[in-house]
């Protein structure tokens, strides 16, 4: 009997220590992508500066402030997220990742739900159009499929598959969010405070 419990500790470790040569590979993965992701989003300031030069289109200020507000707490519930799991703490876990994923959606409706119903101009009337629709767009299917990953992690880690020492559909979950957040902390100054304000 302690022959077969010493056999199964010891796979056990060699799993461990398989888990921790991918998460290499994974994490260098991950970050390759955002920073292919970060080339695309910076084709779009470019346009911006192009297009818009000095200038904005007349937006909802009020609203522009809540929605990355919004966003940029639910960057500080992530990380709680990620650390509760770390510690091993799946309740902790498991709360603030539902927070973080009601802030999301909350930062979803109010851009795709309120702004660009109350938009003064649609996305095919002119440059002001084409670039705000195209920026907020390209960032809400983002913040989309963050909140679709964010939803399948919880699920996971509701049903035990995370630990402290295994818990990398987490830290990825975490770092994409983190990325999302801050692309929109660029987004946010080019879209509604930068530049002469045009009715």
């Amino acid at each position: 009997m302690t022959t077969e419990v010493k056999a199964m500790s010891h796979s056990g470790h060699e799993d461990l220590t398989a888990y921790r040569r991918r998460l290499g590979s994974n994490r260098l993965g991950l970050w390759l992508f955002l920073v292919s992701d970060a080339f695309m989003f910076g084709g779009l300031l470019v346009s911006r500066a192009v297009l818009w030069g000095d200038t904005r289109p007349e937006l909802n200020q009020t609203l522009g402030f809540l929605v990355t507000a919004i966003l940029l707490v639910s960057s500080f519930f992530m990380n709680r997220a990620e650390t509760a799991m770390a510690h091993g703490d799946r309740k902790a876990f498991l709360r603030n990742t539902l927070i973080t994923l009601g802030l999301g959606v909350l930062f979803l409706a109010g851009v795709v739900g309120l702004e660009w119903r109350i938009a003064p101009f649609g996305p095919s009337d002119d440059v002001y159009g084409a670039v705000f629709y195209m920026m907020t767009g390209m960032h809400a299917f983002h913040v989309l499929t963050g909140v679709i990953f964010l939803g399948v992690v919880w699920n996971n880690g509701r049903r035990g598959h995370y630990s402290a020492e295994r818990h990398w559909a987490v830290e990825a979950a975490a770092v994409y969010w983190h990325f999302v957040d801050v692309v929109w902390i660029f987004f946010y100054p080019a879209l509604y405070l930068i530049g002469a304000a045009v009715k």
